[in-house]
């Protein structure tokens, strides 16, 4: 009995140390599984032994067809400036001194982050249609830059074995070339916009397709080539957008980061001086030294005591957000049409402005907004609108501008009273003239509209 007691504890002990043996080897070759998963590259496709080799093409032959005037022009993490024979080189980081170069570099990114998330940046990768009937390809996404290649990505052949396979793309404002290093007779049509595929192997044709390149051969941007791939009587079409990337315009902030060395106020008075008084007092009791630009068409001129206010005489009335907590707020809706567009303005918010308490989305703003100059610059206002020039500019900026408004942001210039005083209120009649578009004003800027913005009607 004791003999059999000291037996089964003995298995047991044997039992037990296999099972823990077992569980710290299954951890150990888990831990080692991963670490292999994670160091995985895949190689090049291999089609079977008695096949040839798939191979790309040397780099000195991709660097001879994808080159222009000694630029390498493919896609690459890292550029080079590389000159030949008297050509000047000029290194952009060198004209800041070393010891400040850090704090620059954070300063640039960092304004750098800001204008990609400004314009939705970088673009999401192509969107890949999986294949079907017998393609793969990019459904949309394929970008590139006049005169330079990319891979296409996607391109697959899934479709009923055949005892030759022949494939040919098409396009009209790029060559088409691909990375294999694959005989003539089975790639026809390298560097054309024809390029047809002829094999037996459905390996090899795929290896040939997963590595196709385009060429933009036109130096004309924003523009769309539908390349085509047919195989018998299957076709497949997807858009190559040409067009160079948005140039960053970055302002740099400097090292103190002084609000006033990032915002300057500019305005616009007319026979009323005393509201201009309001204004820049206002701005003064928050923004003691931001710089005012003042662009002043009244029949006399007046005097500033103020050393960042910039006073600018215009000749006599060719000048062309929340005031006193009333809010002006509008959204701008489109509808297209063959004959002209038409545009409609309704009252209000479009929807809560994310990231941003009590700012919303909208479609214009009057009287005051704060903008990035460059944005600004790019819609710009039109000099034929001398007065009363509020939705004009907005209705240019649509497609463009985004536009935001916060109604707890405050600026004083014109109080709704009228003035007790009497020389002030011979002011506001004289102004109340001007303030109003006549009817031949407001017949000129329908024409404007009819033409310039290509718009049939509004409402």
């Amino acid at each position: 009995m004791i003999f059999k007691e000291f037996r089964f504890q003995w298995l047991l002990k044997i039992l037990v140390l296999t099972l823990g043996l077992g569980l710290v080897l299954f951890m150990f070759q888990s831990v080692f599984l991963q670490a292999e998963l994670h160091s995985f590259k895949p190689e090049l496709l291999q089609p079977a032994s008695d096949g040839p080799m798939l191979k790309f093409l040397p780099e000195e032959h991709l660097r001879k067809l994808f080159s222009y005037e000694g630029i390498w022009l493919f896609p690459q993490n890292q550029c080079q400036c590389r000159t030949t024979g008297g050509q000047n080189k000029y290194d952009f980081q060198s004209a800041y001194n070393k010891k400040d170069l850090a704090e620059v570099n954070a300063r640039r990114q960092a304004e750098f982050e800001h204008f990609q998330r400004r314009e939705g940046l970088p673009r999401p990768p192509p969107l890949l249609a999986q294949p079907n009937l017998p393609f793969g390809y990019p459904v949309h996404g394929v970008e590139v830059m006049p005169l330079h290649t990319i891979p296409i990505p996607g391109l697959l052949y899934e479709g009923p074995v055949a005892p030759v396979y022949e494939v040919t793309l098409r396009a009209s404002l790029g060559k088409l070339n691909t990375l294999a290093d694959i005989p003539e007779d089975v790639v026809q049509g390298r560097g054309q916009k024809q390029m047809t595929i002829l094999t037996k192997d459905q390996k090899i044709l795929n290896f040939i397709l997963q590595h196709v390149t385009y060429t933009s051969i036109d130096y004309q941007h924003n523009r769309v080539d539908m390349v085509s791939m047919e195989s018998q009587s299957s076709v497949a079409r997807f858009p190559v957008t040409i067009r160079y990337p948005v140039i960053p315009k970055l302002y740099d902030p400097g090292p103190e980061k002084k609000l006033r060395n990032l915002v300057t106020i500019a305005t616009k008075t007319f026979l009323r001086p005393h509201k201009l008084l309001v204004l820049l007092q206002s701005i003064r009791e928050y923004y003691p030294d931001l710089t005012v630009i003042v662009a002043d068409d009244s029949e006399k001129p007046m005097e500033i005591k103020d050393d960042y206010v910039e006073y600018y005489r215009m000749p006599f009335g060719k000048v062309g957000g929340s005031v006193q907590g009333n809010v002006f707020q509008f959204k701008l809706l489109l509808e297209q049409g063959e004959n002209g567009d038409c545009i409609h303005r309704r009252p209000g918010p479009v929807q809560r402005l994310n990231g941003f308490p009590n700012c919303v989305v909208t479609g214009g703003v009057i009287n005051f907004f704060l903008a990035h100059t460059e944005r600004l610059q790019r819609v710009g206002f039109d000099p034929r609108l001398q007065r009363v020039a509020h939705l004009e500019f907005f209705i240019d900026g649509l497609g463009s501008l985004l536009v935001g408004s916060c109604p707890q942001v405050i600026v004083s210039h014109q109080s709704r009273r009228l003035s007790e005083d009497p020389e002030l209120a011979a002011l506001e009649r004289n102004y109340s003239k001007y303030r109003k578009n006549t009817k031949a004003q407001i017949q000129y800027k329908l024409a404007l509209h009819y033409f310039k913005n290509h718009f049939q009607c509004s409402t």
